[in-house]
């Protein structure tokens, strides 16, 4: 296993190198890690931090139950730090997830009902399982709410849905996961160029 200090500063990395992006604005987005995949805490972003000077030491430790553990009760998490927690539910090989504010996931949330479509493209395959441009692949997109129970609940009720290790949350942005942090990121940035292509067709096309 990856030293968790390394850990913690490559996915620091990952997420200033996302706000560089337009990514993660005015202190949004949370990220999570945990040390294995039977671990029973995990580390997520503290909230309300400027994510382009986000550093190791800016992530806390919390339960799977998303209550910080005894040595960061004083410390405020992320408010969807639950959605982590039932990713890493649904998903127990999963050990990093990423989160993503970008403004084509906005505009696009806004174009469908409960998934977008995507067919033909070659970056298809960077998610985990697809092997072929040719095959149609949807990307579930959820309501959004405050109430991260009734989320959690939603989330279970689609899990079959979740086949590319990602979703949209409507008018808030999308999440991605992987069995480290290299195939989280493939997940993510593969998302996030189709909807982006997406974006820019719909504007050609108007």
């Amino acid at each position: 296993m990856q030293d968790i200090f390394d850990l913690k500063e490559n996915i620091a990395q990952t997420i200033r190198a996302y706000h560089a992006k337009g990514w993660s604005p005015a202190t949004s987005t949370n990220y999570s890690f945990r040390e294995s995949s039977d671990a029973n805490t995990l580390f997520v972003s503290r909230s309300g931090i400027d994510k382009s000077l986000f550093h190791p030491e800016d992530f806390m430790q919390v339960a799977m139950d998303g209550h910080p553990v005894l040595e960061d009760r004083g410390i405020k998490p992320s408010a969807e730090t639950l959605i982590h927690c039932i990713l890493y539910k649904l998903f127990p090989e999963t050990t990093v997830i990423l989160h993503s504010h970008s403004s084509n996931s906005v505009v696009n949330s806004q174009l469908y009902n409960t998934s977008i479509p995507f067919e033909g493209y070659e970056i298809q395959k960077g998610f985990a399982g697809q092997t072929t441009h040719e095959n149609e692949i949807q990307i579930p997109i959820l309501s959004n709410s405050q109430d991260m129970k009734e989320f959690a609940s939603w989330m279970e009720e689609r899990k079959a849905e979740f086949t590319n290790h990602c979703f949209i949350i409507r008018n808030h942005g999308t999440y991605a996961w992987g069995k480290n942090l290299f195939e989280a990121k493939r997940h993510l940035e593969t998302l996030e160029y189709l909807l982006e292509v997406n974006s820019k067709l719909k504007e050609i096309n108007r």
